[in-house]
């Protein structure tokens, strides 16, 4: 016979019914049941809040980007290049040093008399620019068995400031180290035309950039295509000029012998310049210069057929880049605009026709910004 165990009062299985007392608090957060429309059905799911939608975050983002990035762009100018009025010419006398000089003058010789261009025949608008061929005979002068400049010191001030010889190289485009090569390239030479180019200068560690008229006389170095290149005076380094709409505002130097009409630009030429046929005015007489040589190798010669420089004429037709002046902030150097057109072919003339009048020759002046920049006259 069995005996039940006596009962202990605790349940011994699951209970038949819902727990008594007071239940005990969730241990997440509650469950919401989906909202129901009137039918009973679930409710458009709950919308989220704008900043965690990651199509809007992208589109702030990639407006907060551009509007930094202009705004960096609109503080520094022409996207980084110091910026002045459009239009500004600065002109510079050929034994003067000029504003943020790059090195010491090296310029041996600034005496070379200004040549009367062959004048295009056309009618040319008051903006149009004057190219000249790079490899025309007695587009430049010199002294025969002398260099216009001293190649040798102006590599050796470069090679003593790592700095300049840096932002030398930006603007010649080529390798810091490769600066000594490129400038015993170069021919030294003289302007015999009053030529636009646009300069740099040297300031706060960067170049700056504006466009400049070089006076006759000017001793620069012309690579193998007759284009300036360096200006010997200041050391800067050069390049073709931008072309530029309207009128433009002449600040700088002044010399009696300028006229806006005479003004040239020099068009590479098409093919390599293996010998320039320069002018010396001191023995009245022609010398065969050699690509790179500094005049140990000059030779008389005999007269050119065409010794004044043939001039074409062509119009802008676009508004140039605002360029810097001396007075700008420094900058980077930044391509240029393509040059004008090579010169036409003109029937040979004896003697150079006089230079029409200029259209203006009240001189005008500004304080230059630099040591060196002297009053300037319209052009």
């Amino acid at each position: 016979m069995s005996v039940e165990p006596p009962s202990s009062g605790r349940p011994t299985g699951p209970p038949s019914g819902p727990l008594s007392g007071p239940s005990q608090p969730p241990s997440g957060p509650p469950s919401q049941p989906p909202p129901t429309g009137g039918t009973g059905a679930p409710g458009p799911e709950p919308r989220r809040p704008w900043w965690r939608s990651a199509p809007r975050i992208a589109a702030i983002a990639v407006v907060v980007v551009a509007a930094v990035i202009l705004a960096v762009v609109l503080s520094r100018g022409d996207g980084g290049n110091g910026t002045s009025a459009d239009g500004e010419v600065f002109l510079q006398a050929a034994g003067k040093t000029g504003p943020d000089p790059f090195t010491e003058s090296t310029a041996t010789d600034s005496s070379a008399p200004p040549a009367t261009p062959t004048q295009a025949t056309e009618s040319a608008p008051s903006n149009a620019v004057r190219g000249v061929d790079g490899g025309a005979p007695g587009l430049y002068g010199g002294t025969r068995n002398t260099a216009a400049c001293d190649v040798e010191k102006q590599i050796e001030y470069l090679r003593a400031a790592p700095d300049k010889n840096r932002a030398f190289a930006s603007v010649a485009r080529v390798d810091a180290d490769d600066v000594p090569a490129y400038l015993s390239a170069l021919t030294p030479v003289q302007l015999r035309l009053d030529t636009r180019v646009t300069n740099h200068g040297y300031r706060d560690g960067a170049a700056t950039r504006y466009q400049a008229v070089l006076q006759s006389g000017t001793a620069v170095l012309v690579d193998d295509r007759g284009v300036p290149r360096v200006r010997c005076a200041c050391g800067n380094p050069l390049t073709p000029p931008v072309a530029q709409q309207g009128t433009l505002e002449r600040t700088g130097d002044s010399w009696p012998s300028y006229r806006s009409s005479n003004v040239v630009v020099v068009v590479p030429s098409t093919t390599v310049v293996n010998v320039f046929v320069i002018f010396d005015d001191e023995r009245d007489e022609w010398v065969a210069r050699e690509r790179g040589d500094d005049g140990d190798k000059d030779k008389k010669t005999d007269r050119p057929v065409k010794p004044s420089p043939s001039v074409s004429v062509s119009t802008p037709t676009s508004p140039s880049p605002p360029s810097s002046p001396p007075t700008s902030t420094p900058e980077s150097s930044t391509p240029e605009t393509s040059p004008p057109e090579p010169p036409t072919t003109e029937p040979e003339s004896p003697e150079p026709p006089a230079p029409p009048p200029d259209e203006d020759t009240t001189a005008t002046s500004r304080s230059a910004p630099a040591e060196g920049a002297s009053q300037s006259p319209p052009l």
